[in-house]
């Protein structure tokens, strides 16, 4: 999955985050242990996400960075 999409998908899962928290402000008594049990899962969601991208942007320290080398 390359960078861009990771980065689309985290935004998309912010969206989704931030939603679910104005309309659990929001909702009737009834509703919000459905709507708390969504929100976990797309903050578990969104933290994956950003974990993914994080490791996405780290370099390797395995890959040779001397001036005038390249590898194969």
């Amino acid at each position: 999955m390359s960078i861009k999409a990771i980065a689309l998908e985290l935004y998309r899962a912010q969206q989704k985050v931030s939603g679910l928290e104005k309309e659990l402000e929001q909702a009737a008594p009834p509703e919000k242990d459905r709507i708390k049990d969504e929100l976990r899962a797309a903050v578990t969601e969104m933290k994956q996400m950003r974990r993914m991208l994080d490791g996405a942007k780290v370099e390797s320290p395995f890959t040779n960075r001397v001036p005038g080398r390249y590898s194969r």
